[in-house]
């Protein structure tokens, strides 16, 4: 048997496109002499639709769709997924549900049993959990197909009480399919290819682990879709942020070699005989909840985060209908970092940058904006806005009293500039990017309706160290990005002589302390058993959770870590917890 993987791009809602592509997945799968293509998750609508699950026209929309499809699914097998209504009066509407079509028939229904309900993931919301399971008979063969969270469970996770394919191995099925959406994070690769070897080798079947790329607003779909034969060796990874094809003939999976004694994460492996349970756990050893922000910062993780976040943009534009960016040019590293990530994803001629420069500007900083600008080749503007703030001094002057100078009068230059590039996007029909990084927004050291301003936020996952570490990235070659961009103290330039030090903690340290309690949700007491100092540690996590109410109002983040602000971290913004 001869089996393909499809790892397709969607977007959510579009069923016309969504259906036109799964429709030509399955005529190059013909054209392979496949007898059986599979393609990801909830790929007739798109994933995750949210509340778009919600509306009976929406469902009906995916069922009409899948009635399509299963039009071209008449010499070949064809799996896909899509809502299932739930037609027993108990429970939620709807299921998580794999089709498996067939001589132009649905021949086979499967159910998702595990159900994410947490970070980015709220499943349960909308879909019941499957109460039955079954393989799927085809052509002589068994398929045990699950879907995507169904295989993060090997009996020992806490947050699921069943294992689905313990459920299913009594049937005796001959190989494992798995349909996924499975976003990015800079550590996925890894664990998915943990948790896929551990079921090849415990289960002694080949998988076949088949996930979605693209991005939909602030989540990334990276793909890499996976295939291991029974002994646990990997047969092939597929590509990384992009659409690929590829097919597989399963006897080859099943009679391979003997396990190859390498571990998943490169290197030899001396606790090979610990079995598949080390592979699932081990992820925690190479950076998943014990990690440091130093693996942030390596090479392959900068340059996986790179390809995302260039993804991240090129298809929120697409996706929104979207052509042209903006965005402020201050000559500090974070607008340059998201102007050269604009360029490299949307072409030099569709991304403007805007030079306003202040009193407070420093010579270097204008100099620095237009050598980038020329570097790449895209269009600017410099629009100084002295006259512009003073005009604002005077006006309210009356009402300020002469009071001495202060954040009132520096976020007015920030407001300032935020008006301009957005009367700029309306007139000519830009989108905004916003340049705050990670750092900024977790103290809250940005100014709203100014800086903060923007459609979308190419940084905002980012620490300001793994700001610099993929500005050198994209140095690596030649110098894109002025060496004097990246050597300076960063400073806001809304006050003489002024420096982000002046507010901040030093980032090589505030990032560290950063990390600890945003992604790893560590309290005070066991950061500072981590060598930080209490005062500064109580300083900073106050800083956060104070400026909850700032991050309520930004705009989506494009999601490279394993907890970005956003939809996937929901705190309270009164919550005193901490402060």
């Amino acid at each position: 048997m001869k089996i393909a993987l499809a790892q397709q791009n969607y977007h959510i809602g579009n069923f016309e496109e969504n259906t036109r592509k799964i429709i030509e997945g399955i005529g190059w799968a013909k054209q392979q002499g496949a007898d059986l293509v599979v393609f990801s998750e909830q790929c007739i609508p798109g994933y995750p639709a949210r509340d778009f699950l919600e509306f009976r026209d929406f469902i009906n929309k995916c069922y009409e769709s899948l009635d399509q499809v299963r039009q071209h699914a008449d010499t070949i097998g064809v799996i896909v997924g899509s809502p299932s209504r739930n037609k027993d009066e108990k429970g939620k509407d709807l299921f998580n549900a794999a089709f498996l079509l067939f001589e132009k028939e649905i021949k086979a229904e499967i159910r998702k049993t595990l159900l994410p309900n947490y970070d980015v993931f709220d499943e349960y919301r909308y879909f019941e959990p499957a109460y039955e399971w079954k393989v799927i008979e085809f052509k002589g063969k068994k398929l045990a197909v699950t879907i995507c969270e169904d295989i993060w469970n090997l009996g020992d996770n806490p947050m699921y009480r069943i294992t689905p394919m313990e459920q299913l191995m009594p049937m005796k099925p001959d190989v494992m399919i798995n349909i996924s959406a499975s976003p990015y994070n800079y550590a996925q690769d890894i664990v998915r290819n943990s948790i896929v070897k551990a079921h090849a080798i415990r289960y002694k079947l080949p998988m076949l682990y088949c996930n979605a790329v693209g991005a939909q607003t602030e989540i990334v779909f990276d793909g890499g879709s996976l295939v291991y034969d029974k002994n646990g060796n990997k047969v092939k990874e597929m590509k990384y942020f992009e659409e690929d094809y590829q097919v597989f003939t399963l006897d080859e999976l099943v009679q391979n070699p003997e396990p190859l004694k390498v571990s998943p994460f490169g290197g030899s492996d001396n606790n090979w005989d610990r079995g598949a349970d080390h592979y699932f756990y081990s992820a925690k050893e190479t950076g998943i909840g014990v990690n440091t922000l130093d693996y942030l910062s390596d090479e392959k993780n900068i340059s996986e985060i790179y390809q995302a976040l260039i993804l991240g943009i090129r298809d929120y534009f697409r996706k929104m209908g979207f052509s042209k960016a903006i965005l402020g040019a201050s000559g500090g590293i974070d607008s340059a970092l998201t102007q050269v990530l604009a360029v490299h994803a949307l072409g030099k001629e569709n991304v403007r940058a805007i030079l306003m420069p202040s009193q407070f500007s420093t010579s270097h900083s204008v100099s620095d904006a237009e050598k980038l600008c020329n570097n790449l080749g895209n269009p600017f503007d410099i629009i100084p806005i002295k006259n512009i703030y003073e005009s604002f001094l005077i006006e309210l002057n009356p009402v300020f009293n002469n009071l001495p100078f202060g954040l009132a009068e520096e976020n007015i230059q920030s407001r300032t500039r935020g008006n301009l590039l957005m009367a700029i996007a309306n007139k000519f029909g830009y989108i905004l990017l916003n340049t705050s990084n990670k750092s900024e927004l977790a103290t809250g050291y940005g100014t709203l309706y100014g800086d903060m301003a923007g459609g979308l936020g190419v940084l905002g996952d980012l620490y300001k160290t793994q700001v610099y570490a993929l500005a050198r990235y994209i140095n690596k070659k030649e110098e894109i990005i002025p060496v004097n961009i990246i050597k300076k103290a960063p400073s806001a330039e809304l006050r003489p002589d002024q420096k982000d030090s002046d507010s901040l903690p030093v980032y090589d340290i505030l990032d560290r302390v950063l990390y600890e309690y945003i992604e790893q949700r560590k309290g005070p007491k066991e950061i500072v058993a981590n060598g930080f100092d209490p005062v500064l540690v109580s300083r900073i996590l106050k800083l956060v959770n104070t400026n909850e109410y700032k991050r309520n109002q930004f705009c989506p983040i494009i999601r490279v870590s394993t907890k970005a602000f956003g939809v996937g971290r929901r705190m309270p913004i009164v919550g005193k917890y901490l402060s």
